[in-house]
């Protein structure tokens, strides 16, 4: 299988989960770090499209709540992807490129059903 590519944020804990059930099996990954690296638009506007903004951006977390509300009304998608790309802690985590499929989030039964042959 070629690599995959797990986007996030180190410090998460979703994100250690699937870093952890990914070693814990073998699956080759790089991790691409929003906070280090960055994020271009191309890729936002691709899980956008797969998932919907409103599933992309993350709006639970700490980071959304501090914005202010003119930052979180009236959302489409091009401001969407304006506000994770200065904010990045507004992404959901993890989001997992395999190369020819998405994942949102993490869930064993999903990563399970992804990223490993049936047996």
């Amino acid at each position: 299988m070629t690599a995959l590519t797990l986007y996030g944020i180190p410090n998460c804990d979703t994100v250690k989960k699937a870093r952890t059930w990914l070693e814990q099996r073998g699956i080759d990954y790089h991790f691409h770090d929003y906070k280090k690296s960055g994020i271009d638009a191309a890729t936002l506007k691709r899980w956008c499209q797969e998932f919907g903004f409103e599933q992309v951006v993350n709006q639970r977390g700490t980071t959304w709540r501090k914005l202010d509300e003119a930052a979180r009304s009236n959302l489409n998608q091009g401001k969407v992807i304006k506000l994770m790309q200065a904010q990045p802690s507004v992404i959901k985590r993890p989001i997992v490129d395999t190369g020819t499929a998405l994942l949102l989030g993490f869930s064993e039964e999903s990563y399970q059903r992804s990223l490993l042959p049936a047996k």
